[in-house]
């Protein structure tokens, strides 16, 4: 048998007739860049969200790098940033010229809160969350941080589409969110998509400004802007994915739901759950001391599987100039040496997430 990582197609086929009907409605209006349907899709996803405004942007890492850039944030700035994260996240701070401050994980793969206040200083002008892997953070313990030193609060909800921490949704503790919508999220467009959203008129505006080469009417340019816009076939698409998302992150519930009840292999650790959330589920992250043997092993089953991340943004060529080293952030280090992401996917079959447990069951160290 043969079990991919990721599948997206399946997903497409149970609303293929609501795709085609959005698209061909888009190529028929005429018009195909900031219409009607990408307002209409940032009024849906606000209320959704439960938040006043939302902004489609053309990707989550623009979403990241408008959002500092909305709230002023300028080189030599510092912005607390979770060690633990795919490197886009940190690219939207580093691309306004601030300096990242990494702090590391807890247990649950999230930043600790526990170690903010050490890593604020003067120069700190936000902090960056990142609900990784579809779980939310410790927000009462982060925003607690936050309120005292009165520190903005930008959430990474790339992963998080839909995830509730203490009945309320990632994307609402926090001055800005940013969403991407990348192909393989669970709100996932058809390219390359993203949206920043909050409760904060002047920010919103500004970014749609920013967006649209920092024009607010056409030919009047009130700042440098970029072009970063949502345009009208993925917003036309999103809204007919938004419809089902309930109904996708429970599918994928199910997988993970299965993995933790039926995975019993005592060589490998299985994600734990932070108290008081509900995780969306965007990947099913395990560990084991021996990943490279494990990942060997299941692909020699047909299992397929991908490590999100094999190297820390701290530890990355591209971040050389900051001088870290191998030691400086040893859990982050640790975890990039151990997690290995399991097949989740939209419509994989319950015999296909049997194999994959019956297979880690009986794998035995060399």
């Amino acid at each position: 048998m043969q079990i991919p990582f990721n599948s997206l197609k399946p997903g497409y086929e149970r609303y293929r007739e609501e795709y085609i009907a959005a698209v061909t409605r888009v190529m028929d209006s005429g018009w195909y860049i900031l219409g009607e349907e990408l307002s209409s899709f940032e009024q849906e996803f606000s209320t959704w969200l439960g938040v006043d405004f939302t902004v489609g942007v053309n990707s989550g890492l623009d979403a990241l790098t408008l959002a500092f850039r909305a709230l002023g944030i300028k080189y030599g700035d510092e912005v607390i940033v979770p060690a633990n994260t795919y490197i886009a996240s940190v690219l939207g701070v580093t691309e306004n010229g601030a300096v990242p401050v990494f702090v590391e994980p807890t247990q649950y793969y999230n930043i600790d809160p526990d170690k903010l206040e050490i890593a604020i200083t003067n120069k700190t002008k936000a902090i960056l969350v990142v609900h990784l892997y579809g779980q939310p953070c410790d927000m009462d313990k982060i925003m607690e941080v936050a309120n005292k030193y009165n520190i903005p609060v930008v959430e990474d909800c790339a992963q998080s589409h839909g995830a509730v921490y203490k009945g309320q949704k990632t994307g609402t503790f926090g001055k800005i969110a940013c969403f991407s919508f990348f192909p393989t999220k669970n709100l996932g467009a058809f390219g390359d998509a993203g949206a920043i959203a909050t409760n904060d008129k002047t920010i919103a505006d500004k970014v749609r400004i920013y967006r649209n080469y920092g024009s607010e009417k056409k030919y009047y340019n009130k700042v440098q802007g970029v072009n970063s816009r949502l345009d009208e076939v993925q917003a036309a698409l999103l809204k007919v994915k938004l419809s089902h998302l309930d109904e996708i992150n429970k599918d994928r519930l199910r997988v993970a739901e299965a993995y933790l009840k039926g995975i019993k292999n005592p060589k490998i650790y299985l994600p734990k759950i932070l108290p008081g959330v509900s995780s969306v589920w965007h990947l099913f992250v395990i560990r084991t001391l021996k990943r490279e043997e494990l990942q060997l092993y299941l692909e020699s089953h047909g299992i397929h599987t991908q490590i999100h991340y094999p190297v820390p943004p701290h530890l990355s060529e591209a971040y050389s100039s900051l001088n870290h080293n191998y030691g400086d952030l040893p859990v982050t280090e640790k975890l990039s040496n151990e997690i290995i992401s399991l097949p989740l996917y939209n419509c994989i079959s319950n015999d296909e997430i049997s194999y994959v447990i019956s297979i880690l069951n009986a794998w035995e160290y060399r």
